[in-house]
C-alpha cells in the first residue's frame, strides 16, 4: 500500500490555517508516504495527469499532524504521482494540531530589513 491508510474525511478538528500565506510559515520537510493517511479517498485522473497541477497553489503537499498521526490534507494528486515514480517520500509542509484543534504555527519572519 501507498499510504499508511485513506480515509474519506479528516479526523481532525477544523484548524483555521486556510491560505496559503499562512502555510507558508511553515518550512517543508521530508515525509514518508508510507506514515501518511490521506483525507480524500477519491482523486481526479485529469489531475493526475496535469502536469501543471501545482502552477496555482503550493509546490508542497500540506499535512496535519493529530494526536500523533500525519493526514494528507492537500497533494493527494502530488503524492499519487510521487509513488508512481517510483518515489516514497514528498516533501510537505506538516501543521502541528493540538486536541482542541489550535495549530501551532512557526513565528512569522522579520519584515523589518
Amino acid at each position: 500500500m501507498i499510504f499508511k491508510a485513506v480515509r474519506e474525511a479528516a479526523p481532525y478538528p477544523e484548524h483555521g490555517v486556510t491560505t496559503q500565506r499562512e502555510w507558508a510559515v511553515i518550512a517543508p520537510r521530508q515525509v514518508r508516504l508510507a506514515d501518511l493517511t490521506t483525507t480524500r479517498a477519491t482523486l481526479d485522473l485529469r489531475t493526475l495527469l496535469d502536469d501543471d497541477s501545482t502552477f496555482y497553489g503550493d509546490l508542497f503537499a500540506h499535512v496535519v499532524a493529530y494526536h500523533g498521526e500525519l493526514y494528507l490534507e492537500t497533494g493527494l494528486h502530488r503524492a499519487l504521482r510521487a509513488a508512481l515514480q517510483g518515489r516514497t517520500a514528498i516533501h510537505a509542509r506538516i501543521l502541528e494540531v493540538d486536541a482542541n484543534g489550535v495549530p501551532r504555527l512557526a513565528p512569522a519572519p522579520p519584515t523589518d530589513y
